[in-house]
């Protein structure tokens, strides 16, 4: 499935070229239940960057076969901080313009936290048996093209990652403790007012929303969910970005 993201009126005969984000399905009215590509979907509407998103599930054709990629003209780009980077410098985008050295340098631990944050995420759906089936259950309703089997592929393919990472070596309770652990630290950052840096989003609120709108949107109550739900700092900032993001 396929949509073209345009905030610039254009004539129904021209023709527009824009590039295309590959990324995971769209789950519980977030544009994509994988927080990365989420992340960017973001940045690229906070920007006003016209595009088309492409929900897949095949990652043959991606760099280094891991979603979201973007292709644009004739470049591939994967990871989401570098499709990032590319569209900052191909398109001259300024919304981290006023960064100060010290903004840019937090930027990055949090992104970091945030990366951390994901396996504990990933965790909660793929491999907790006691979620398991509701996530299972929501992609095959939301998205019938999928097939159970797929979905079973991709759960052993997890455990499998979860292993050799090493959150798959933790008990349960430990894995959603140091989630909640990168979760307050993030929380940490998040104003009752604004957004992280002051009055306008920046990449950071859009890496943050990635996230945590993964979390605060997925109808299934996790310890994750439960801790997003106990800071009304991060419920306020995840649906003010939603509203700047996804359409009215």
């Amino acid at each position: 499935m396929a949509r073209v993201w345009l905030d610039l009126p254009c004539a129904p005969s021209q023709e527009v070229v824009v590039p295309t984000l590959y990324s995971y399905p769209d789950l519980f009215g977030v544009a994509d239940n994988n927080p990365f590509g989420l992340k960017v979907f973001a940045f690229m509407r906070l920007c006003g960057v016209a595009f088309e998103q492409r929900h897949v599930l095949d990652t043959s054709n991606a760099p280094r076969g891991q979603l979201p990629y973007l292709v644009d003209g004739g470049r591939t780009i994967g990871d989401s901080d570098a499709i990032i980077a590319h569209l900052k410098l191909e398109y001259g985008l300024e919304i981290d313009s006023k960064l100060s050295a010290r903004d840019v340098d937090l930027d990055c631990m949090a992104r970091r936290t945030l990366e951390d944050l994901y396996w504990s995420m990933s965790y909660s759906r793929w491999q907790d048996d006691r979620y398991w089936s509701s996530f299972r259950g929501a992609l095959l309703s939301t998205h019938p093209d999928i097939s159970a089997e797929t979905l079973e592929a991709a759960r052993e393919y997890n455990r499998k990652r979860y292993y050799y990472q090493g959150i798959g070596r933790y008990s349960p309770d430990r894995v959603y403790e140091r989630g909640v652990e990168d979760l307050r630290a993030i929380a940490s950052l998040v104003g009752d007012e604004g957004f992280v840096f002051g009055p306008s989003p920046t990449t950071l609120d859009a890496s943050i929303y990635g996230f945590v709108a993964n979390i605060y949107y997925y109808d299934i109550d996790t310890p994750l969910r439960q801790y997003v739900m106990s800071r009304p700092n991060l419920v306020r900032h995840t649906r003010a970005i939603h509203a700047l993001v996804q359409p009215k």
